[in-house]
């Protein structure tokens, strides 16, 4: 157990030498950190509105952009639209579609399901492109306990391939209740056994807390290695354990230490897409601009 705990701290460590860039490169942009805001429609999915009235609420309330999903990409297309009638909504309504959230079993140590998540996240990689999105999210769906960090960090390399190929770029997820990919140490190592510059963390207040990630091992990392951040809080009304997505709370109404976080990530540097993620029902019950527009001047308060 020692020496495996041993080898766990290593390979959370190895990525210094790939992702962290040099000090004197990270001193000279802590002072230019870029942030924009993005609305991660999950948000207000309870209100059950359309992509197209989605879009506009988040153009309304003032964001830089949109995260979306793919099951309602899937919707919208379903519905008869096309993927360049939503390109146009998207710059009518002058909004990037920032990242997309999909779910495709990449990871799987089953190589037919690892296959077809292969194939599905390149079909999706190619619908995005289409739409002017450069990311999708690459969470280790479909993944059993134990992961194999070498593996997966072959699998990530693969992805990434995938993602110059395509117009769309992978980003590292890892989810703090998924046993098989929970701790930000998981992801730092998978990315370091990649070995590609262009690989990318996607880190969530709420995932780093409820995985028992803690935040200091942020200030590991790059600045550049984090394109998008999910933005959120958590209360103290329920052990760490017991905490689910829905009792998400809008940024600075929970507990999490958001003032460290945004002097962690302003003093790595690079831009960066700040996205609100909540599933919170209350917030579904109430309208969708002001739950949007409330979302945003919270995350604001600590980083503007």
């Amino acid at each position: 157990m020692t020496s495996r705990r041993n080898l766990l701290k290593s390979l959370a460590l190895a990525p210094l030498a790939t992702i962290a860039g040099p000090v004197q490169a990270k001193s000279k942009t802590s002072e230019g950190s870029d942030f924009k805001f993005s609305l991660n429609t999950s948000t207000i999915r309870g209100q059950k509105l359309s992509l197209s009235e989605m879009i506009k609420v988040t153009a309304r309330s003032g964001y830089d952009g949109i995260e979306l999903w793919m099951m309602e990409i899937d919707a919208y297309l379903e519905s008869g639209k096309t993927l360049a009638s939503l390109k146009k909504e998207l710059e009518d309504a002058g909004i990037e579609a920032v990242n997309a959230i999909g779910f495709a079993t990449w990871m799987a140590q089953d190589t037919a399901k690892s296959k077809q998540g292969f194939e599905q996240i390149e079909k999706e990689m190619n619908q995005l492109a289409a739409i002017g999105c450069t990311r999708i999210a690459a969470p280790a769906i479909g993944a059993e306990v134990p992961v194999d960090l070498f593996e997966a960090g072959e699998k990530y390399a693969r992805l990434l391939e995938l993602g110059r190929k395509t117009g769309c770029m992978p980003q590292l997820e890892f989810w703090g209740a998924f046993p098989p990919f929970y701790q930000l140490g998981q992801a730092l190592a998978v990315a370091a056994m990649a070995n590609d510059p262009d690989a990318r963390l996607l880190p969530d207040i709420y995932h780093l807390f409820r995985g028992d990630s803690g935040f200091d091992g942020l200030k590991l990392i790059n600045g550049t290695a984090i394109e998008v951040f999910h933005l959120n809080d958590f209360p103290d009304t329920l052990p760490r354990t017991e905490q689910e997505d829905k009792h998400r709370v809008y940024p600075g109404d929970g507990v999490a230490p958001l003032l460290e976080v945004a002097q962690t990530l302003k003093a790595m540097g690079g831009s960066k897409v700040l996205s609100l993620e909540l599933f919170n029902p209350s917030l579904w019950a109430m309208d969708a601009d002001v739950v949007a527009k409330t979302g945003l001047e919270k995350m604001k308060q600590f980083f503007v």
